[in-house]
């Protein structure tokens, strides 16, 4: 980042039971977190009623913290179909309220967010975890699990665009 850049960033680890959100700031001085969390919905909702929970849940947070960006981990392949569907539409839920709300996403993969916050694409979510609180000076681990990949990849939009700006500059 260049002086006198900031820009707040949604990371979002999408998830129809749980979804996760973290939402950082930066500047040149580093960067702080604003809040983090879980958009949870009941298993016993039918699925439209939980994608609109979802879809509602993070257009309040963009209402409330308007991001400059929102990024967003992309699915990975899982052996259970249901699964993946399920997880690719609260994704369409989150990625909707973003585009509702005019904000550029940015779409990583789960080797990339491991790689730009752990230095290794096949770390586990401990070793994530571990990373984020080190990088943010927490005291705890970030919990729930789907918080802390929240925040990741949010670390991750961060480090691409300074990559970008040394890059592009």
């Amino acid at each position: 980042m260049t002086k006198g850049d900031f820009m707040l960033i949604m990371g979002i680890d999408p998830g129809i039971a749980m979804s996760g959100y973290g939402l950082i700031s930066c500047e040149n001085s580093g960067c702080r977190i604003l809040e983090y969390g879980v958009i949870k919905t009941s298993a016993g909702l039918e699925t439209p009623q939980r994608l609109r929970q979802i879809h509602e849940g993070y257009l309040s947070l963009i209402e409330r913290y308007k991001p400059d960006a929102v990024a967003i981990e992309e699915l990975f392949f899982n052996k259970n179909a249901k699964t993946i569907i399920t997880v690719g539409q609260a994704r369409g839920a989150a990625l909707l309220a973003a585009a509702l709300s005019n904000i550029e996403v940015f779409e990583y993969t789960p080797l990339q967010v491991k790689q730009a916050v752990v230095g290794y694409g096949r770390a586990d979510k401990h070793q994530v975890q571990q990373m984020i609180k080190i990088f943010f000076h927490l005291d705890e681990l970030p919990k729930p699990d789907d918080a802390a990949d929240a925040l990741a990849v949010a670390v991750c939009h961060m480090n691409s665009y300074k990559l970008g700006k040394i890059l592009y500059s």
